[in-house]
Order: C-alpha cells, then sequence, then structure tokens
C-alpha cells in the first residue's frame, strides 16, 4: 500500500478509474454467471425462468468542477467558488465591512 504514496495525483486517479473500470467488469461477469446458473437450474427441473433486466439508467451527471473565485486572504486553504450560499468565513468578513471583490483568486 505504501507505493501509493508515491503516485501523483494524476497517477493515483488513473489508478482509481482503472479498479473502479475492473470491478464494474467483475460485477458485470459475474451477474451474467448467476443468470446462466439460474437458467440452467430452472432448466433442470423443467421450469422456464425470465429473468427481467432493469433498464439501462443514464449515470448520474457528474458536475464539472467550478473554478474557485474567493480566498480567505489569511487561511489559503479557505476558498468559495460564488455559487450557493456564502461560507460563514465570508459571511463574516463582508458583515465586518469588506467587500467581496477583495478577495477574489
Amino acid at each position: 500500500m505504501t507505493e501509493y504514496q508515491n503516485l501523483s495525483e494524476s497517477e493515483l486517479q488513473a489508478v482509481i478509474e482503472s479498479a473502479e473500470k475492473a470491478l464494474r467488469n467483475k460485477q458485470s461477469n459475474k451477474r451474467k454467471e448467476v443468470i446462466a446458473q439460474i437458467k440452467e437450474l430452472a432448466a433442470s427441473i423443467d421450469v422456464v425462468v425470465e429473468i427481467h433486466e432493469p433498464e439501462k439508467r443514464s449515470p448520474a451527471r457528474k458536475g464539472a468542477k467550478v473554478a474557485i473565485k474567493y480566498r480567505h486572504p489569511d487561511d489559503q486553504n479557505k476558498t468559495w467558488t460564488g455559487r450557493g450560499v456564502a461560507p460563514r468565513w465570508m459571511q463574516e468578513l463582508l458583515s465586518a465591512g469588506h467587500q467581496r471583490s477583495e478577495f477574489e483568486v
């Protein structure tokens, strides 16, 4: 496991995506095997089994990453995209008399 510590973020993301794809393939193959076994067992006792596959749903829409618009002046880790409710740190700075434009990236 410690070998992952030496990988860059993009390399780690590639490993994750590859693992997710391999997992989906294994799950799909396992499903096909189980369905085949069910049909084979049913046929052995002269029973016909209909297996209805669920309708394929379109994958959940993944939102694109939104660029950061605002950054806290003292803590660079506190950021905000400008969407949704302003974070507490932004609200506190605005109530202290600052302008939003002061914190634009």
